[in-house]
């Protein structure tokens, strides 16, 4: 069941008992996918929202010889692309990370959701807008950042997000990811995040064990990683609205 994307929205938005009902129902065409499969290709027709249930992927470009470059993580609570069904033909991939659940929501069904919710409307709005600003926070991380801010302000954000969803728990949050998809995903080599990652590790900045990433003291690593988590929009004032509005 979407829960997780229910808890997201309210970030953004109070949503109403009936908001949440009818959430719940999207949750439609649900399909497993194992790990490093491709969940829709680049030139793909799409025809659903499909949202994460359980597990993690990626939105990716690959170039012809085969390097490829992670745009954007998804987690349990995503949507990949609100409005992708616009689309005669996909101009990206998106693929699994881990084994995957995704419910795949018709067009139909989302357009009949947003005309009856207008509350969900404005969230969608705004898990969209944060999608947008979240890419724009990835293009300064590979064209400003340094290698040990790139990582760092990687791992705060993932940790923040999964928050959000609940997912964390205390100072660890999962991290399923391989030191070549965090290559992938800050134009690093292999080589360099395993150097970068060490020296994280050896200044006590984090913690990684068994696919879990802990971070003993958040504020430390936001120092480090010049990390400002404005762009995520946790805090807006629609998410104080009075219920009754």
């Amino acid at each position: 069941m979407p829960h997780h994307l229910i808890r997201k929205l309210e970030h953004f938005t109070r949503l109403s008992a009936a908001d949440k009902t009818a959430l719940q129902e999207i949750a439609t065409r649900v399909q497993d996918f194992d790990a490093d499969a491709d969940i829709i290709r680049e030139g793909d027709r799409p025809e659903h929202v499909h949202l994460v249930l359980e597990g993690w992927a990626c939105r990716y470009k690959q170039l012809e010889d085969g390097r490829r470059q992670i745009i954007s993580f998804f987690m349990p609570g995503d949507l990949c692309d609100t409005h992708v069904f616009v689309l005669r033909a996909m101009d990206h991939s998106i693929g699994t990370l881990t084994p995957v659940r995704l419910a795949g929501i018709p067009r139909e069904r989302l357009l009949d959701l947003t005309a009856r919710h207008p509350r969900i409307t404005q969230a969608l709005w705004w898990e969209t807008l944060v999608t947008v600003a979240v890419q724009r926070e990835w293009v300064v991380n590979l064209g400003q950042r340094s290698a040990l801010e790139r990582l760092a302000h990687l791992f705060c954000e993932l940790f923040v997000r999964l928050r959000t969803v609940g997912l964390v728990e205390g100072d660890s949050c999962p991290l399923p990811l391989t030191q070549t998809e965090l290559a992938d995903a800050t134009g690093m080599t292999t080589v360099h995040v395993n150097r970068t990652l060490q020296e994280l590790r050896s200044a006590g900045l984090i913690i990684l064990k068994g696919k879990r990433l802990t971070i003993p003291d958040l504020a430390a690593l936001q120092a480090v990683a010049l990390f400002n988590p404005n762009y995520l929009h946790l805090e807006h004032d629609g998410a104080h609205f009075d219920a009754n509005d």
